[in-house]
Parts: structure tokens; sequence; C-alpha cells
């Protein structure tokens, strides 16, 4: 009985160790990584976003375009914030799928319609369009869209930017401070003023990547911006002056434009005016006279 216990418990044992030297301790992967010998990575489950990028991807790599339509939506990309390497093949790919996913959503909607087969036609047409050339419209509204931000945030980053050069600071480190200090309010411009920095820091001349950040935002006011510090940087003239000249003619170009939009506005609110507030006048003064001249005049006049 004893040595049938004891068996039991050398048996017991040992499946203990060879499983924990399997679980835990796991003595051929250490071995392995002293005698530097390469482990073949377990293969990982992919995400299914990321598989649903990968097959946009590839349709993107089967569409055939013209280099000068790629360089003008390389740019307009670039200019709505989508900077990745893959960016445009993500573009192409996108409207591919879309073109036809959405004429197939569109014949299953109409299958069992009783609408006549040419307005059939015409709304497959229609989703085919809409699929082709809806993410270039979503491309362009983004893009527009980033741009007015750039031009709402960049009277305050360049009065930021004067305060930082007129106290002593160079050029560059007044970039990277209104990047730093604009983060939070203004992110498109605190970005871009970021990639500026990087930009220099890779060994770029300034001139270049003031060049490069308005090409990349393309917003007439920052080429104007970069045009005084690319002159100021040429002649040698005072950054500070030239700043702050450039932010008062900003600050006067501001003020001419709100003046320029309010004397717009009474001229737009004529047919607003006539077509939406008029009439109700009309119903609310002219309505009870009406009213009475139905009920009381005319059954007198009827009567005489």
């Amino acid at each position: 009985m004893l040595l049938v216990t004891l068996l039991v418990f050398v048996m017991i044992t040992a499946i203990g160790v060879m499983l924990g030297l399997q679980l835990w301790a796991r003595p051929k992967a250490a071995i392995d990584r002293v005698t530097a010998v390469t482990v073949e990575p377990t293969a990982v489950a992919a995400h299914p976003s990321l598989a649903w990028r990968e097959l946009v991807k590839k349709l993107g790599t089967l569409v055939p375009s013209a280099p000068k339509d790629s360089t003008v939506m390389s740019r307009r990309l670039m200019r709505a914030g989508f900077r990745g390497p893959n960016a445009l093949k993500m573009l192409y790919g996108s409207k591919v799928l879309l073109a036809v996913a959405l004429p197939i959503a569109a014949l299953v909607a109409t299958a069992n319609s009783d609408a006549d087969p040419s307005n059939k036609i015409l709304f497959l047409v229609a989703s085919f369009a809409v699929g082709f050339f809806g993410p270039n419209e979503y491309v362009r509204r983004v893009a527009r869209n980033r741009q007015r931000h750039i031009l709402r945030a960049l009277p305050h980053a360049l009065d930021l930017m004067v305060i930082c050069v007129e106290s002593g600071l160079g050029l560059d480190q007044a970039i990277v401070q209104v990047a730093k200090e604009m983060q939070a309010a203004y992110p498109e411009i605190s970005e871009e003023f970021s990639l500026m920095n990087l930009e220099m820091k890779a060994g770029n001349r300034r001139a270049d990547s003031l060049r490069n950040l308005a090409d990349r935002t393309g917003v007439e006011e920052v080429k104007k911006l970069v045009a005084v510090l690319v002159q100021a940087d040429r002649f040698g003239t005072s950054v500070a002056q030239s700043l702050r000249g450039h932010s008062e003619f900003m600050r006067v170009q501001t003020r001419q434009q709100a003046e320029e939009k309010a004397a717009k506005l009474g001229v737009k609110l004529v047919f607003p005016i006539f077509f939406c507030i008029l009439p109700s006048l009309f119903v609310v003064t002219v309505g009870p006279v009406v009213v009475r001249i139905v009920r009381e005049l005319i059954p007198m006049m009827v009567n005489m």
C-alpha cells in the first residue's frame, strides 16, 4: 500500500513538473534566446477593419490613373489632412467599392418596385455616379473645411508669433512655441507648424520648409505670410518688424472683409423678406379685414 502511494505521488509530481516546464518555464525558448536562434512569430488574427482596409487598398492599386490626376488628387488629399503613404490608393479603392456597392444596393431596392424601367435605369446611373464621385467631393469638402480653420487661426498665430519674436526668441523657436500653444484651440495650424519644424530639423532650408507649408495648406493668406518671411530672411530685415507689419495688414484686411459682408447683408435679405416675411405680414394684417368683408359686406351688398 505504501509502495502504491509512493508511485502515485511520483507520477503526479512528474506530470506537474512537465506541465510547469511546458507552460511556464519554457526552457527551449530560453535556450534559443541565449543562443540567438530566431523564433518564428506566432500568427496573430488580424482585425476585421485591417482586412477591410487591405482590401480597399488592393482595389485602389488595380485602378489605372493618369500621373496628372494622381498629382492633383495627392495634393488635395494632403490639403485635407490625409497624408498617409496609402491615402491615394485608399481613395481610389473606396471609389471602386462604392461604385459597385451602391448600384447593387439600388438594384436590390428597386427589384420589386412598380416604377418605370427608365426611372430604374436612371436611379442605377445616379447611384453609380454618387459612388464614384462621392469620395472626391468628400475630400474636397474636408480640404475646404480645413483651409477655413487654418485661415481663422492664422491671425491669432501671427500675433502670438510677433510676441514670441519680440520677446527674444528666434523664428524657429517662435514657430515651435506657437505650435505648442495653439494645439488645443487650433489643431490644424499647430500640425502644419509642427511639420514645418520637423522638416527644418531633418535638414531642409527654412525657405523650402516655408514654401512646403504654403503648398500643403493651399491658403492664400499663408502664402502671403510665407512670402514675407522668405523676403525678410533673404534681405536680412527684422523678422519682428515684418511680422508686425503683416499682422497689421491682416487685421485691416479682416476688418474690410467684415465690412464687405455687412454691406452685402441688406441685398441678401431682400429675397427672404419678400418670400417669407411679407406673406405672413399680409396674412396677419389683411386677413381679418378680408374675413370681415366676406362675412358682413358681401351679404349686405347681396341684400341690397
